[in-house]
Parts: C-alpha cells; structure tokens; sequence
C-alpha cells in the first residue's frame, strides 16, 4: 500500500503535534504517524506545562498560531506565575494538567485539522534518493511518499528502560521502542549519539499522609498561555503539596548506589543536569541534609500522584523503602517505580536553523531527537519545523527567528550552533535579550510574522491590534496628564512614596515601584475613566502598559544592543572560506568552523572555541 504526502510527521508527541498542525494549517498534505492514537500528546513525565523560560516558550508557541498554550488552558488543575518577586522578564507561567484531558484535547485538535491526517504504526526506513528524502517506510510494510519529512521521534529510538538492574526495551514504561530508523538514518551519512533521562514513582494518593506536607496552592488571576479568549481554569483547580528528603533516606538510598545503573556502569550515557536523578543529587551534595520534593496530581479525578524531586533509577525496593522513611509516605503504596531511559539523538550542529538537515534535503528534525528535554522546547521546535516544511514543499523565505525575537530562537541557534554535550533544556540566562523576550508580549513579537506567514488566524491578529491600539493609549495618556503635587501628595505619602516638589506626568509617576496603574487610578479619577474604557482583556492591557512605562528605559538599551549586534548577522559568510586553509585562525576554531559551517559572523561568534580574535579575522577578511 502507498500514500502520497506533502509532509510526513513521525512521531505524535509535543514536537510532533506542533508541526503536523502547523504544516496543515498553512496548507500542506500532512500525515502525522504514531505507534499509538491515545497517547497523542503524552506527557511522558510530570504532567505540567510551562516554568522558568519555558513558560515563555509556550506563549510564544500560542503567538504564532500553535496549541500548547490552548490545549493547556483547557487541561489545567493548577496555574501559577513564578518569579512574581522578580522583574517582568522573568515572569514564567506553569500549568498543572490533567494527563488523559490533556491527550484527548490534542486529538481533537489534530482530528479536526483540514490537510492533517493521521496513520497508527511505526516508521522503520527514511527512503533517500540524490541526498533528498522521498518518503518513509513503516514496519507494516506501507510506503508513504513525500516530499518533506519531519521526524520528531522522542526517546522511542533503539529505546532501553532501567530499574536497578533489570533492563527493558522501550520508548516509555509500557510502550515499544522504534527499531531501524535510526540506522536508516545513519547510512545517509548523519551520526547520531545516546542520551538519558528519568521519571519518578507514581503514588496512590489513598497511602499519603497529607497532614505532614505543606499544601501549595495555585492562582486564579486572569493569568493563563494563550492569547486568545479562552476563559480561565475550566478543570476543578487542585493544590500540590511538598515536603522533604531527609538522612535516613539517604542512607537507605547511599546503599543501592552499587545496583544503580547510573553508577555500576549500566548506563553510560549523560543525563540532564538541571533535573538530576534523587541517587545524583545525594552522590553531587553528599553534605546536604535534606531536598525538597513536590507531590503533584496527574489528574481532576485520579488518586495518581507524581513525586517531582525524586526521579530514579534504582532497584524497585530502594525506592520504596527510602521514601518510607519520609513522615507523609511511611504507608507508601505506589502504582509503578520510577526508571530511568536511554535514546538515541542526532547532533543538532548537523541542521540548518529551519531544522532541516544539511546532508538530506527537506528532511526535518524536532525535539529530543535533537538532544534536548522538555515539552516546551520540543514544542517550540516542531512549530519551526512545520512552517519551514511547508515552505520547502510550496516556496518562500526559510522563517528563522532571532534570538532578540524568541526563546525558540535562542533554542535553536543554541542547537545548531553550539551543539549538546547533555540534554538541553531552557533559562532565562541563556537569552541575552531577555528583557526583550517577556510572557507578556509574545504575541507582539510573533503573531504578526505568523499572520503574514497563513498560520496565526485573523482572529488572533484581530485581538493583537486591539491590544496594541489599546495599550498605546493607556501609555499616551500616562505621558499627557499632568499630576499636581498638592494633590497627589497625600497619596503618595500613604503609599511609602516620597511626596512630589513640583508637578510631574503621570508616566513619570508610574515609573516608581511602589506604585501601580491601579493604585494611582483610584486617586485620580479622569485615569479611572480611562481604564473603565477598556473592555475587553483588561487586566492583560494593563499589566502591559504598566511594564512598558516602568521598564521603558532598559527595553530601550537592550533594543540599542540587539540592533547593534544584529548587524554582525547581515554579514553573510556561508560557503566564502576555506576553513582550513586560514592559518590566521587557531586550530580550534578551523575545526569547529569546518563542521558547523555558519551563515553569519554573528553565528561563528557564538561557535564555543571561536575567540573574538579569530571573529575578526573573518571580519577583516570580509573587507569589513
């Protein structure tokens, strides 16, 4: 049997869904293929979407016409704003969701999309002809013809799980692994390594003690992921709980280090720093008494818990007789172990930054195939990846975003500039810019681009100008209306603030921290008027206004230097050199130059081992 495609998606998870939606959106023939329809979406891990940076990848997603932050939105338990505390470019929403809701809102999605078809079964041969994929073969033996493929195939290639000793094969606890795609793969000249990660014991929420832990509460302001008008918290909104390791467990732990396979030598390949195994952390910090772990639902209905802090490897029996001895778990049931799993991935360095590989044209890579963790950043690779498949099938500009404009664009110039020695995740530190790059203004960096691109909808765009249109005039007005000294005086002194010597603008005012578009309005009734004018997303216009009058001196200078170094990206180098034969440069930068092969002068300056000497060589030997 034979099927002809625009675009082949293998694989249904967060990278998966983003770009088979978007190349269907946009027009494109598109078949996502997975090995099972109802774990569309499936969130392999802790069932929550969102955090420190990732969050802004989510809404920046949402901005450009994708339907994490949608499908988030529909799905959550619990919402919070982390970083409150801190300035507004580390505001980062996280979502607890619903593990099963939040699959079966993806299928609805995916069923209903027009172009968008989807095929049960597991692709075995990546078909090649002249350096060009052709299409896929499955393990049932049908042959789909396309003409660009994405493959966003998770931990499912050459899958092994760990518990203690005890491997097994697998793409997750349960399910198959994906065998010979990887080797296809490799033939075509593209080389490939292994990785690790870990999930955590689920517990049968019946056994906890939940008079020994801390309730954490969510939040239920006007806060969510998307832009568009989708209400807020539609689930029952349930609280998470936390509490802490302490020595006994980890002598109990310290005593199953020889069975762990993270330290017998059963695994050898690199797991993610930032989210450690609990075996990790009491090896790394052998003098901490205590780690904290956070009890998370799966669920609005289910009694499944998820442990976030102890994801593990060890033996089945060491888990559950370490986490006995922690108060809340002493009569512990579980409904399965934690493990750890082993994958194989691709050197993202081998990939433009369309994500389309540099060896086979229009054959496409998103998410942890290429060597990063998370939904978030498979998410935001896999949007990138559909829109430039669709591309590549009917023509135009290759769409790149720059790291001044998106976190997906720090991600992925990250990817295939620098390469991964471990699983990548997002920070905020990784982003130079990121005052530039808030929550709060994604969709007025992203969604006019998608706009003229076909993807995000008029009604998006349609919501962005009656945003802009409205948020102008609030901070018009700020800077217009004049503030009498008497008259505010007193109010200020009530609020901590120095009183005024003379009179002032009203955006010179806000510019204060102790006060706030709120606070100032019921004070100042013509500024009232104002904002009961607005009706539509209030509070959202609000907080924007109030962040671009507060912050409006430093997004000015970081704008000033983005410009500035953005510069250095107008100076094209691609296929103008002969690395090798540049003896000006050190060694290492030849080497390293020789294998990504930059476009820009600003990418090679970010290549690790290219020195700011050897930039300008090029730069001189570019005439410039």
């Amino acid at each position: 049997m034979e099927f002809k495609y625009d675009v082949i998606v293998i694989g249904a998870g967060h990278a998966g869904c983003e770009a088979a939606a978007a190349s269907a959106n946009l027009g494109s023939k598109t078949c996502l293929i997975t090995m099972d329809m109802n774990k569309i979406g499936q969130m392999s891990c802790n069932p929550a979407v969102g955090g420190i940076a990732k969050g802004q990848i989510v809404r920046e997603i949402d901005a450009l016409g994708g339907f994490m932050g949608l499908v988030t939105d529909r799905t959550a338990i619990q919402f919070r704003l982390l970083n409150r505390s801190k300035g507004p470019a580390m505001w980062s929403p996280r979502a607890q969701c619903d593990r099963n809701k939040f699959i079966w809102a993806w299928r609805e999605v995916l069923e209903n999309t027009p172009n968008l078809h989807i095929w049960q079964d597991t692709v075995r041969q990546l078909l090649v002809k002249n350096g060009e994929v052709q299409g896929v073969i499955t393990v049932w033996g049908v042959t789909f013809h396309a003409r660009c493929v994405i493959l966003t195939a998770g931990t499912f290639l050459n899958g092994l799980m760990h518990v203690g000793r005890t491997m097994l094969p697998g793409g997750r606890m349960a399910e198959p692994a994906s065998y010979e795609l990887t080797e296809s793969i490799a033939q075509q000249g593209i080389t490939y390594g292994r990785m690790k990660t870990g999930t955590p014991v689920r517990i049968d929420g019946r056994s906890v003690h939940y008079e020994d832990m801390e309730i954490q509460e969510g939040e239920n302001d006007f806060h969510k992921f998307s832009f568009l008008d989708t209400g807020v918290r539609h689930l029952k909104q349930l609280p998470c709980w936390t509490c802490f390791t302490n020595e006994d467990v980890h002598e109990v732990l310290r005593k199953g280090l020889p069975d762990s396979p993270l330290y017998n030598g059963q695994i050898q390949s690199i797991g993610p720093r930032y989210c450690p195994s609990i075996e990790t952390k009491i090896v790394t910090f052998p003098d901490k008494p205590q780690h904290q772990l956070f009890l998370e639902p799966e669920g609005e209905t289910t009694q499944e818990l998820y442990l976030n802090g102890f994801s593990s490897s060890l033996p089945m029996e060491i888990q559950l007789a370490a986490l006995k001895k922690i108060p809340a778990f002493r009569d512990l049931v579980v409904y399965r172990p934690g493990y750890a799993i082993e994958y194989d991935y691709f050197d993202p360095t081998q990939l433009k930054h369309t994500l389309e590989t540099k060896k086979i044209k229009n054959l496409f890579f998103a998410g942890q195939v290429n060597g990063t963790t998370g939904y978030e950043e498979a998410g935001g690779q896999g949007i990138i990846a559909g829109i430039n498949a669709h591309i590549n099938c009917h023509g135009g500009e290759p769409f790149i975003l720059g790291r001044d404009e998106a976190y997906i664009g720090v991600l992925i110039d990250d990817l295939v500039t620098k390469g991964v020695d471990e699983p990548y995740r997002m920070f905020t530190s990784r982003a130079e810019y990121r005052i530039l790059l808030r929550m709060d203004d994604a969709d007025m960096r992203l969604t006019d681009k998608s706009w003229k691109l076909g993807l995000a909808s008029n009604e998006r765009h349609e919501l962005l100008e009656q945003k802009r249109e409205a948020i102008e005039g609030l901070i018009t007005f700020a800077r217009n209306y004049s503030i009498k000294a008497n008259l505010i005086n007193p109010v200020l002194e009530t609020m901590g603030t120095t009183p005024l010597r003379h009179g002032c603008k009203l955006a010179d005012l806000l510019n204060r921290p102790q006060l706030t578009i709120h606070g100032l309005a019921e004070h100042i009734p013509a500024f009232k008027r104002e904002l009961d004018n607005i009706t539509e997303r209030k509070e959202e216009i609000i907080e924007a206004a109030e962040i671009l009058i507060k912050y409006e001196g430093y997004i000015e200078r970081e704008r000033m230097i983005a410009d500035k170094l953005s510069r250095l990206e107008n100076i094209k180098i691609k296929g103008r050199f002969d690395y090798a034969s540049l003896q000006s440069l050190s060694t290492e930068a030849r080497q390293k130059l020789m294998k990504i092969d930059p476009e820009t002068i600003a990418q090679a300056s970010r290549i690790p081992g290219v020195s700011p000497s050897d930039v300008n060589v090029l730069l001189v030997l570019c005439g410039r």
